[in-house]
């Protein structure tokens, strides 16, 4: 009977945990393989379609989106694409509206690091491809495309105005904001 016991609470915890990662059909990774944790996840939607599922992941879970900007310290941000309604132009397009909102407007100081990065959806983007971004002390932000390093982008700064396309004032989406941030 105990052992009965023992695999129904086992089971339990399995599909509790299994299910909290899975969001529109994608399994978001409790964890990275740099130790990083799922601090939260949600789907970004435009004129109801569900464009991406974008997952922040951290040392320690937080709730505050400047902290989050801020820290200098490992994190990361997962973007799997579910629409082939994004192209890389509309990406690009997306992301300097996003570079803008996050810097307020003021680019100019980061605009060679932005640039680069933009440049990293100049090829096609397909429905299923995986975005990596992630930051690392004196490293800068790795940027993989489907697991495959496309370049690396130096400064804190930079991750700041990166990170702040979901997490400012005016991010990318709000309920995604608050899905990446854990806030139900």
């Amino acid at each position: 009977m105990k052992n009965i016991l023992k695999i129904f609470a086992i089971l339990t915890l399995l599909i509790t945990f299994g299910s909290a990662a899975k969001i529109s059909g994608i399994n978001m990774p409790d964890t990275l393989q740099n130790g990083l944790i799922l601090n939260g996840a949600g789907i970004r939607s435009k004129f109801f379609f569900d464009l991406y599922v974008g997952g922040l992941y951290l040392k320690n879970k937080t709730s505050n989106a400047l902290h989050v900007i801020n820290s200098d310290e490992p994190m990361a941000i997962k973007l799997h694409i579910t629409s082939s309604l994004i192209t890389s132009k509309k990406m690009m397009d997306a992301t300097m509206e996003g570079f803008e909102n996050s810097t307020k407007d003021n680019i100019k100081p980061l605009k060679k690091q932005i640039d680069k990065f933009i440049s990293v959806f100049k090829k096609e983007i397909k429905d299923g491809d995986i975005y990596d971004f992630v930051y690392t002390p004196q490293v800068g932000v790795k940027i993989f495309k489907n697991s495959k390093l496309i370049t690396t982008i130096k400064g804190i700064e930079f991750k700041k105005a990166l990170f702040g396309i979901w997490l400012c004032d005016k991010p990318a989406q709000k309920s995604l904001k608050k899905e990446m941030l854990g806030v139900k």
